[in-house]
C-alpha cells in the first residue's frame, strides 16, 4: 500500500477542517467508548451543577488547546514517526473533547465561547515548537501534559463526591495525558527552560479563570 504525500495546500486544508471540527463541529474520535457511559447521572444541587459545568468547561477548553497544539506540531514536525505520534495523540484528545462536551450537555451547559481564541493561540505555539525542532516540540508536549495532569488532579478533588460520571471522564483523561507525556519523553523530549514552563503556567491560569464562566 502506498502512502500519499500531501502538498502544503492539502495540509493547510486538512488542518482547517480539523480546526472547524474541533471548535464548531464533531471531531473525529477513536474507537474508544465513553468511560462514563454506564454510570447513572447523580442528583446535584443548582450550585453543584454550575460548579461541575465550570470545571468540565475548563477541561473541554484544555482539550481544544491540546488538539490545536498537536495539530500545529504535526504540521511542522520533521521526523515521520514524531508526526505520526502527534496525530494519534490528537485523535485521542478528540475523545476527551467529545466526552467533556457530552457531560456539559447533561449538565445543561455549553462549551466555552472563547474556544476559537484558545485554538488559534495553541496552534501557533505548537507550529512554532515544531519549527524549532522535534526534541523541543516533544518537550513542549511533555510539559503541557504534566500541567494538564496537575489540573485534572485538582479538579478531581473539587468535584462533588457523588459525581462519578465526571470523575470517570477525568480519570481516563488523566491516564491518557500521563501516557502522552511518557511517550514524548521516550521519543527524546528536551527539558524546557524554567521561564518557558512558568509562562505556560501563567497562560494556563488565565485560561482556567476565564473559561470557568465564559
Amino acid at each position: 500500500m502506498t502512502t500519499r504525500n500531501y502538498s502544503p495546500i492539502d495540509n493547510l486544508l486538512i488542518n482547517l477542517d480539523q480546526a472547524v471540527r474541533t471548535v464548531f463541529g464533531k471531531p473525529q474520535v477513536t474507537e474508544r467508548s465513553n468511560p462514563a457511559g454506564g454510570i447513572d447521572s447523580p442528583k446535584l444541587s443548582a450550585k453543584e451543577t454550575r460548579h461541575c459545568a465550570g470545571l468540565m468547561r475548563i477541561n473541554h477548553a484544555g482539550e481544544v488547546c491540546a488538539q490545536a497544539l498537536y495539530q500545529g506540531q504535526a504540521l511542522t514536525a520533521k521526523l515521520p514517526e514524531v508526526r505520526a505520534s502527534m496525530e494519534r495523540a490528537a485523535q485521542e484528545e478528540n475523545d476527551h473533547l467529545e466526552w467533556c462536551e457530552g457531560r456539559l450537555t447533561e449538565l445543561g451547559s455549553q462549551t466555552s465561547y472563547l474556544n476559537p481564541f484558545w485554538y488559534i493561540g495553541s496552534f501557533a505555539m505548537g507550529a512554532t515548537a515544531g519549527l524549532i525542532g522535534d526534541k523541543w516540540s516533544l518537550g513542549f508536549v511533555a510539559e503541557t501534559e504534566r500541567q494538564v495532569v496537575r489540573h485534572l488532579d485538582k479538579h478531581l478533588t473539587q468535584l462533588p463526591e457523588k459525581d462519578d460520571k465526571s470523575k470517570a471522564i477525568l480519570e481516563q483523561m488523566k491516564s491518557d495525558e500521563l501516557r502522552h507525556a511518557t511517550t514524548a519523553l521516550e521519543a527524546g523530549a528536551a527539558e524546557l527552560p524554567g521561564p518557558v514552563k512558568k509562562m505556560m503556567g501563567i497562560t494556563s491560569k488565565i485560561m482556567t479563570k476565564t473559561t470557568y464562566r465564559i
